[in-house]
Parts: structure tokens; C-alpha cells; sequence
């Protein structure tokens, strides 16, 4: 018998994970309203049909790119979705625009899919997912209580 892939993990850990696995009611990851804000370059914002609302700014989103690649970067690094990768330090620091959108597309009715100004645009961001990862006030509580 193989041992590989076996990981040992904090309970906080394994929970954390178990809770990324229970699925969501219906109304809660299906939106009643989709506002991405591309021209203002200010992000997006989802009105679910629970009540709830949900709102994102470009550079948050693509940090939290559910892209295989950019999960098990993330995994790999420890960090979570939405925090940027930290940046080489160098004596003369040089201005980088920040990433934003070139195109915004549906995917069938279940999520959205960007081509990002750096290249990137293999993420699909599913409704299911953007929920998990609301910024709200609420939600940020809930995560924070766990």
C-alpha cells in the first residue's frame, strides 16, 4: 500500500477544507444580479437571490484566480485568494499598472470568465466560488469565527 498523497493537517486545517466541500443552497450562489464594473475599472459586484451581496475590486480577483496553476501556487505559498504575490525587493522599485480585465465573458449560466492585461485567462470563476470567497463585512466575520 502507497503512502503518497497522504498529508497531515491541522484540525483547523481539515475543517477549513470540509467546509470548501459542503455545498451552498441554490439561492445562494445563484445571482439575481451581475454588475461588472469594466469601464469604471473598479470590479464586481453580485446581487444573490438569498439577499446576500457581494463585491470584488479586479486586483482581488485576479489574485484569487481559481486556475489550477494559481491554486496550488497559492496552496504551495500559503497564501490565500485574493493576496498578491509578494513582490522581489529591490532597491529601485519600478511602477506596475495594475492588472485589469480586457474581457469579461459568461460562462454557460454558472460563471465568468476573464482575460486578464497581464496574459492570464484561464480561470473560471464559478458562481459557487465567488460566494466562498465574499469579502463582505459577514462573511469575512464567519471566517474569521471559525
Amino acid at each position: 500500500m502507497s503512502h503518497e498523497g497522504i498529508r497531515i493537517v491541522s484540525a483547523e486545517q481539515a475543517q477549513r477544507e470540509d467546509a470548501e466541500h459542503e455545498r451552498l443552497p441554490g439561492d445562494a450562489v445563484t445571482p439575481k444580479k451581475v454588475r461588472v464594473m469594466k469601464t469604471e475599472g473598479t470590479g464586481v459586484e453580485i446581487d444573490w437571490k438569498d439577499g446576500h451581496q457581494s463585491k470584488w475590486n479586479f486586483s482581488w480577483l485576479r489574485n484569487a484566480c481559481p486556475c489550477a496553476t494559481c491554486h496550488e501556487e497559492r496552496q504551495q505559498t500559503g497564501r490565500l485568494p485574493g493576496v498578491p504575490k509578494p513582490k522581489e525587493k529591490t532597491l529601485l522599485v519600478m511602477y506596475e499598472a495594475p492588472v485589469k480585465p480586457l474581457e469579461v465573458t459568461p460562462v454557460g449560466k454558472y460563471a465568468l470568465k476573464f482575460k486578464w492585461s497581464d496574459g492570464h485567462e484561464s480561470g473560471i470563476y464559478s458562481w459557487e466560488y465567488l460566494r466562498r470567497v465574499c469579502r463582505c463585512d459577514v462573511c469575512l466575520a464567519k471566517v474569521e469565527g471559525q
